[in-house]
C-alpha cells in the first residue's frame, strides 16, 4: 500500500516536472555549460521538496483560501518572467552569440545559486504544481501516506534534475556553433513570456 501511494507521488510529479518550464530551461543551460551543475541540482531539489512537503502537509489549502497571496505571487514571478526573458532575448539577438567553450566564463558561484533559488521559488506555477496541485493530492491520504506520496514526487524531481543537467553535457556537439545557443536562448525567451502571460489568462 506505502509503495503504491510512493509510487502514485513518483508518477505525478514526474508529470509536471517534466514540461518543459522555466527551472528545466535554467538546468538544461547549465549542464550545457558545465557550470555548477550539482550546485543548481541540489537548489532545485532543495526548494522542490520544501514546496512539496509544504503543499502536503496543508499549507495548498492555506494559499488557496488567500487569494490576494497567490495574486501578488503572480505579479512578482511574472515580473521576474519577463526579465529574465528580456536578458534571453538580448542574447538571442546579439551577432556574437556564444559556443560551448566561450559560455565557460560565466556567473560566479552565489549568482548561480540566487537564479536557482529565482527560478524555484519566483515562479508562481512552482507553487501551483507543487504545493497546491500535489500538495492537494497528497494531503488526501492519512498518516505517514502523505509522506509517502511526498517522497514519490521529490524522487521524480530528483531523477529529472540529475537526468536534465548532467546529460545537457551530451548535446554540446549541436551547441558547438553560435546559432543554436542564438536559437536556444530565444526558445528561453518564449518560454519566460508564454510562462508569465499564463499567470493572468
Amino acid at each position: 500500500m506505502d509503495s503504491a501511494i510512493f509510487l502514485k507521488g513518483m508518477g505525478l510529479g514526474a508529470s509536471l516536472i517534466v514540461a518543459i518550464g522555466t527551472q528545466n530551461a535554467f538546468l538544461l543551460k547549465q549542464g550545457l555549460k558545465r557550470h555548477y551543475v550539482l550546485t543548481c541540482i541540489l537548489v532545485c531539489l532543495l526548494c522542490d521538496a520544501i514546496l512539496i512537503s509544504a503543499g502536503v502537509a496543508g499549507m495548498g489549502t492555506f494559499i488557496a483560501d488567500n487569494p490576494n497571496f497567490l495574486l501578488w505571487a503572480k505579479a512578482g514571478g511574472a515580473t521576474f518572467l519577463i526579465a529574465y526573458g528580456l536578458r534571453a532575448a538580448k542574447s538571442a539577438w546579439r551577432p556574437t552569440a556564444m559556443t560551448v567553450s566561450a559560455a565557460k566564463a560565466p556567473e560566479g558561484y552565489w549568482a548561480v545559486i540566487g537564479a536557482a533559488l529565482a527560478f524555484s521559488l519566483l515562479n508562481p506555477h512552482a507553487f501551483l504544481d507543487t504545493v497546491i496541485l500535489l500538495g492537494s493530492i497528497g494531503g488526501q491520504h492519512e498518516g505517514v501516506g502523505r509522506f509517502y506520496f511526498a517522497g514519490g514526487a521529490i524522487m521524480a524531481s530528483a531523477l529529472w534534475f540529475f537526468l536534465l543537467g548532467f546529460g545537457a553535457r551530451y548535446l554540446a556537439p549541436v551547441f558547438a556553433k553560435p546559432m543554436a545557443w542564438r536559437v536556444l536562448d530565444g526558445i528561453i525567451a518564449l518560454v519566460m513570456w508564454a510562462i508569465a502571460a499564463s499567470l493572468f489568462l
